[in-house]
């Protein structure tokens, strides 16, 4: 990371690239039926070097001291972009496909992971801590990646439920530590 620092690549270079990445493979997934090995192989590549730019651009921020609130800010939003467009994607495979209940899967799946930021965010702005649970990003990027990795093989659907599942879960788990910091508050 400090070979990365002393270059003149910008936190804000490494979030837009990566969010540009984690599209191009949403694209890729979306078109499976093309060849369906490569195109789900090539979409989890693609996720997960757009992933791992999203996650140096924080790192970068703090090695260099070129973070910026700004920065700070489009990270969390263009992470939403990313992860939401790929499970948009996934949807719409499973939409073509007639599998409904693989369907709700990703639409709850959508919403957990998106509450599973916005319950820690809140939590941070009440001055509290709010990164437990078992499903954080990069847990949630792993379980995508092994889904489209072994889609071929019917596993998708089951992934995007785990998802589902431990996204959801990770939600309670915050909004219960939350209330038990601000219980042992009063």
């Amino acid at each position: 990371m400090l070979g990365l620092a002393r270059t003149r690549v910008t936190p804000n270079a490494l979030t837009a690239s990566g969010v540009v990445l984690c599209t191009a493979a949403s694209i890729l997934v979306f078109f499976e039926s093309r060849n369906e090995l490569l195109f789900y192989w090539l979409g989890a590549v693609l996720f997960v070097a757009g992933s791992v730019l999203d996650i140096l651009d924080g790192a970068l921020a703090r090695t260099s001291g070129k973070g910026t609130p700004f920065g700070a800010f489009l990270d969390s939003a263009t992470d939403r972009v990313s992860e939401g467009v790929m499970l948009g994607a996934i949807a719409l495979v499973f939409s073509r496909h007639n599998e409904e209940l693989a369907l709700a899967f990703a639409f709850a799946a959508v919403a957990g992971s998106f509450l599973v930021s916005y319950t820690r965010a809140r939590a941070e702005a009440l001055g509290l801590r709010g990164d437990v649970g078992i499903g954080s990003r990069a847990e949630r990027v792993v379980v995508i990646t092994a889904g489209l990795v072994l889609a071929p093989w019917g596993v998708l659907p089951w992934a995007i439920g785990l998802l589902a599942a431990t996204a959801w879960l990770t939600v309670v788990q915050r909004i219960l530590f939350v209330r038990r910091q601000l219980r042992a508050g009063d």
